[in-house]
């Protein structure tokens, strides 16, 4: 909500965000390329947590920007594009930093090839800035009622100094919470419920994947190139075709068919655990997870996006993705333990059951408020 002063006025609210969001993560990562956690531990710590907390505000502005850029019918494709930068980078800031480290290592205890990685970081993060200035800002649109609400709140707080900062605050924090509530009502608790549990299954078995891969045997090379490379190629192709069928069928079908699979997924990993070491089904397995992952991603962020309004979209897509985050990773650290108790066949089963949460709440949510084309 807050313009930010000379960048603002030059490039527009939301490319201001996203440019002094940008450039705090680079710095960040500069930061952490020249220090050595091994005697500078906290001075690590501490340019890990600009480069999230820069991250998260680079991720909450480009959603604000790609929702106000775009008619509705167009947030489909968008979410798609997004999905596919967000693989891409997954891989060249995971696989591809490994392969660079070895590539360029020159001390016996890798410190050199470490910098050299981190500054990779550093210059990708090029793209996001030049594209930042190639892009236009979106317009400010304010629709009759959002412009009454925020109206009523101004009078009654008065026009002092005071009263116009609590007018501000209230717009710029409060507002957006009512609104959403204002206009979905009561279904606003079970839209929140089901984002909330839309990804907990994955969440929760994801942590345990490494693990799971080296216990039946599998090497470091093919648990890298099945599952690092060949399956983030998998959710790209899953991404782009989530794009297409929201485009052509809109979000509410296909994000309930999208809670099945990611839970079907889970029992094929249960049947991979019993059936024990098997590359070809290791790679059909990484396959269908991949691709129905891909094909989640984009539908969620398509539903999400419908959702916002236009108006207060940066904190609405705040609470959402956050609703989205935390009950998965929350849960996920007992994963270990449950494994050690139960064994992974019966853990693939118990993440896929609590897919079904998801299931039941997107068909209630289908029948009672049919999601925004």
């Amino acid at each position: 909500r807050m313009p930010l002063p000379i960048l603002g006025a030059l490039l527009g609210r939301r490319r201001a965000w996203m440019l002094v969001a940008q450039v705090s993560v680079a710095g960040g990562l500069v930061g952490m390329a020249f220090t050595d956690p091994r005697t500078a531990l906290w001075t690590m710590a501490l340019f890990a947590t600009i480069v999230a907390f820069a991250s998260a505000t680079q991720d909450i502005a480009i959603d604000a920007w790609r929702i106000e850029i775009a008619p509705p019918e167009m947030q489909g494709a968008l979410a798609g594009a997004y999905q596919l930068g967000y693989r891409i980078a997954l891989f060249a800031a995971g696989a591809g930093v490994f392969l660079l480290v070895d590539a360029v290592d020159g001390n016996a205890d890798g410190w050199n090839g470490w910098t050299v990685g981190y500054l990779a970081m550093v210059a990708f993060m090029a793209v996001g800035v030049i594209t930042t200035f190639l892009v236009r800002e979106p317009p400010s649109r304010t629709d009759p009622e959002t412009q009454a609400r925020e109206a009523r709140l101004s009078a009654k707080v008065g026009r002092g100094g005071m009263g116009r900062a609590l007018a501000w605050f209230g717009n710029a924090v409060i507002n957006p919470f009512v609104d959403f509530f204002a206009r979905n009502g009561w279904s606003a608790l079970l839209i929140l419920a089901f984002i909330g549990c839309y990804w907990m299954s994955d969440r929760v078995w994801a942590v345990m994947a490494q693990p799971f891969y080296f216990q039946l045997g599998f090497s470091k090379t093919e648990i890298a190139i099945i599952s690092k490379s060949y399956g983030i190629a998998l959710s790209i192709a899953g991404a782009l075709l989530g794009g297409a069928v929201i485009a052509r069928f809109g979000v509410g079908r296909p994000l309930v068919l999208c809670t099945v699979l990611m839970a079907a997924t889970n029992l094929m990993f249960a049947f991979l655990a019993l059936h024990g070491r098997d590359t070809t089904l290791l790679v059909l397995v990484i396959s269908a997870e991949n691709l129905a992952s891909g094909l989640a991603g984009t539908a969620l962020i398509a539903y999400l996006s419908g959702l916002t309004n236009v108006n207060y979209t940066a904190t609405q897509y705040a609470l959402f993705s956050s609703f989205m985050a935390l009950p998965g990773k929350l849960l996920a650290g007992a994963s270990g333990w449950i494994v050690e108790a139960i064994g992974f066949p019966l853990f693939f089963v118990y993440t896929a059951a609590m897919g079904l949460p998801a299931v039941v709440l997107a068909l209630v949510l289908l029948r009672r408020q049919p999601a925004p084309r």
